[in-house]
């Protein structure tokens, strides 16, 4: 197996390319910028305008791990850069197989569901995306389903839920509450009554590493499968700083639009012989893994 990866220098990608090197697996990767610390094979490259053929014909890959996206913190969920997104994801995957590539695997997300379902299982919770991001990645694995299909090869999406992790954007709501109690920012407040499904990046990576195994094919959820509340996490911040919750708690509210409750079940990753190894009961410390 050799995996041509992108994203590698993004929050999930770092992960990715430390399993696969864990896993003894020959990578090229390619992107604008070489991973921090990657001495492997890289090629430099701006997926948003470059040709995709020769990308794939050069990095001569048997599996493609295609995680780039636009991903700024705030931005995203209503960024034009989703549609040129998608179409760069087209053209590479075309590319890919046209040039003899064995296995697709993607990052997709959760919110390509509806959310008011609350437990999003892969094949009965509808597919009903609220923002710009979540349809532009429903309509990426649909045209990837059926470009691999044309060719006749093997493709696997996996969504990712919420993950959190040392590398995070330092405007996301872990690190956030981490320099609260460390007295670096101003309090905030918080869906307390809220629970989400976070997952740690590691974690995350491992899924991915999974769905490059033989027989894994379809959507896929990269979830924790449990849910956890808000006010949990706060607590738990709090707790491993010696602070006080409340002052983040009592300015929380509930926000308008959003689910009470989203998570993911994980039993089909779990069938490929996947399981979550972090907890949340060390939400804090994962900061420094």
């Amino acid at each position: 197996m050799k995996a041509l990866v992108t994203g590698a220098s993004g929050f999930i990608g770092r992960y990715v390319l430390d399993h696969l090197a864990q896993n003894n697996i020959d990578t090229v990767v390619v992107g604008r910028t070489r991973p921090s610390g990657f001495t492997g094979d890289f090629i430099e490259v701006d997926l948003l305008v470059d040709d995709c053929t020769d990308i794939a014909r050069r990095a001569g890959a048997s599996h493609l791990v295609h995680l780039a996206w636009y991903a700024e913190h705030g931005e995203y969920w209503t960024s034009p850069l989703n549609l040129r997104w998608v179409d760069a994801t087209v053209r590479l995957v075309e590319a890919f197989c046209a040039a003899g590539g064995q296995k697709v695997v993607v990052a997709g997300t959760c919110a390509e569901y509806d959310w008011s379902c609350g437990c999003c299982r892969e094949d009965t919770t509808p597919l009903k995306p609220a923002s710009m991001y979540g349809t532009a990645k429903d309509a990426t694995r649909r045209l990837l389903a059926a470009v691999c299909s044309a060719h006749q090869v093997a493709f696997a999406w996996g969504r990712i839920f919420l993950p959190y992790g040392k590398g995070e954007d330092s405007q996301r709501l872990i690190p956030s509450l981490v320099e609260v109690f460390k007295g670096t920012r101003s309090p905030f407040g918080v869906n307390a009554n809220a629970y989400r499904d976070l997952l740690h990046a590691d974690d995350v990576a491992r899924g991915f590493i999974n769905l490059l195994l033989p027989g894994a094919e379809g959507s896929y959820n990269i979830s924790s499968g449990r849910p956890t509340q808000i006010a949990q996490v706060v607590n738990t911040i709090a707790n491993a700083f010696n602070g006080n919750p409340r002052i983040v708690l009592d300015l929380s509210t509930e926000r308008p639009g959003e689910p009470d409750i989203l998570f993911g079940d994980n039993e089909k990753l779990k069938a490929l012989g996947w399981q979550p190894i972090h907890s949340t009961a060390d939400i804090a410390a994962s900061q420094d893994l």
